[in-house]
Parts: C-alpha cells; structure tokens; sequence
C-alpha cells in the first residue's frame, strides 16, 4: 500500500472517532505549527488548514469558541477577521503538555520525587488541581498525594497559585533513602501510572504509524500539504499518549519498554517530513500582518535537531 494510501487510512481512522475532538487536534496544530511562528494565526487559516483532515469550518468555529471559553485561546478583531492566540494559562498548559513531545531526558535520575499533598482541599477544588496535576505528569502515590520524579517544587507552586490552592496544599521535595529500583518502589510506580495500560497505548501509535514510516523509507513521495497531515496527525496521536505518560525514569520502567519504540518512530517519521510540512505552512498561515514568520531557532532543536 503506497505512503498516500497508509495516509489516507490514518485520516480515515481519525474522522471515524466519537466524539471527534478537534479542540484538541486545533491545540495540537498550534503547539507543533503555530507557536514556533508567532502564536497568533487567523481563523480561516485554522479552517483551510483543517478541512482536509476532516474538520468542517463550522466545526473548527465551534471548537474554537469553546477553548477561548475554557481559556486556551483568546481573540482579536481587526476589522471582520479574527486572529486567535493562547492565552497565558493556555501558554502554561501547552507548555506543559508538549514539553515531553520533542525532549529526550538524558539526565540520570536520583531517586527523589515531588510530592502534593491535596488533603486540605474541598472536593472541588481538589478535583481540578488533580487533573492539573495530572496533565504535568503526576500519578497518585496514595489517596490525595501525587507525585512526579522529575518536577521541583518551585514549578508546581504558579499552578496552585492559579487556582487559589497554595495555602492548602503541601509541597514537599523527597530524597531517597533506599535503593532506587527496590520491588516495592517498583510494583508501587506500576499501580499509580497504570504502565501496563500506558504500554498498551503506546503499542496502538506504533502499529498506526510504522506502516507509514516504511513506505516513506522507502518511496518520501507526499506532497507538501500531504507532509502537513501526516505530521499533525503523527503529533496529535503521540501527544496523546504522552498525556498520561510522566516520562518516568528508566530505571523504573521494563526493559522492552515501548515509549522508547513510539519516540524513536515518531522522531524517525518526523525527521522526514518536517521540510514538506513547513512548505505547506509559509503558504497558508496568515496573522493580521499578513503571512507568519519562519519557525524559531528552537523548533529546529525537535528531536535532537532537525537539520
């Protein structure tokens, strides 16, 4: 099956999802696409963008009320265009859902974790900031304590201020005090990230894209706008696996772990159509100023560097 028919299968197999959530497939084009050039992008950019995914214009206006609602995005009017960017929680939020989607963690942990304590919250407020937390990566260690092996304290404290939780919530920076990789450290990291359920996931994007990462090895024959796609969707079902994916350290994950499997191909995939892509993009992306800029100095850092 040639690489436009495997990409045809993979938009296929994405306008067939229900609900079909393309909120969050808009947050994904402005993480890997727009914010390297600016952040701000008109909306009929969004549509043309989007429509050969599937995303009817009517849809992608809906979608967008809805995330400026929910204070992803915000608006501006020039004359009877509107031109959208995120706004400073959903800078916060986006940085922290796509920080692990082009960074490798080549540092070696040492044992210790942040701990949150959400005890002192009322059942609301508590329910947020979990989620919150969850989004950075956290798993629950117990009831009402989470934890993450990579974070520092001083970066979960502007996410509890955000939401009026500081006062009430206990932060702590643990040391170890045993070995790093003992059974019940082990066994304990399984149950609170689910790794088996997280696994299964990460097989599923494998097996979505590594049909189409053989052919492109084989014949790179997409059109730009093609590369586009391919890309988006690529980063769109990685992203959302690593949503729920704390990056946790080797040490404690399973020898055949397969996020290193999914990075690698996902990198891999990447690599080959980024320059397609970005092609497609200079000619369709517009702010009131007319077409957006080049990608910044970090986005060709993707991967370990695109170039």
């Amino acid at each position: 099956m040639p690489e436009k028919n495997q990409l045809d299968l993979l938009i296929h197999n994405f306008q067939q999802k229900r609900p079909l959530r393309a909120g969050s497939l808009i947050i994904t084009l402005y993480g890997d696409a727009i914010v390297p050039r600016g952040g701000t992008v008109w909306l009929g950019s969004l549509m043309a963008l989007l429509e050969p995914i599937g995303i009817s214009e009517r849809l992608v206006r809906t979608s967008v009320f809805r995330l400026t609602k929910e204070s992803w995005l915000q608006a501006e009017k020039v004359g009877r265009c509107s031109y959208y960017s995120l706004t400073g929680p959903g800078l916060r939020r986006f940085e922290q859902a796509f920080k692990q989607v082009y960074n490798d963690h080549n540092e070696q942990w040492k044992g210790g974790w942040c701990l949150v304590f959400l005890s002192q919250l009322d059942n609301g407020k508590r329910r947020i900031v979990k989620e919150e937390l969850e989004w950075m990566g956290f798993g629950s260690l117990a009831p009402n304590v989470m934890a993450h092996p990579w974070l520092e304290r001083a970066e979960v404290l502007p996410l509890l201020q955000e939401h009026d939780a500081l006062d009430d919530t206990i932060v702590m920076q643990s040391e170890p005090q045993e070995l790093l990789t003992s059974r019940a450290l082990r066994l304990q990291v399984k149950e609170s990230w689910n790794i088996e359920h997280l696994a299964s996931k990460y097989t599923k994007f494998i097996n979505q894209f590594r049909p189409l990462w053989q052919e492109l090895a084989a014949d790179n024959s997409l059109t730009p706008e093609e590369c586009f796609i391919a890309r988006t969707l690529l980063i769109h079902e990685y992203r959302k696996v690593l949503l729920r994916d704390p990056q946790l350290p080797d040490e404690l994950l399973p020898g055949d772990w397969e996020g290193r499997s999914a990075r690698q191909l996902c990198r891999n995939i990447y690599r080959l159509i980024y320059e397609g892509a970005e092609r497609w993009l200079d000619q369709n992306l517009e702010n009131a100023s007319g077409p957006l800029a080049s990608p910044n100095a970090s986005f060709f850092q993707r991967f370990g560097g695109l170039k």
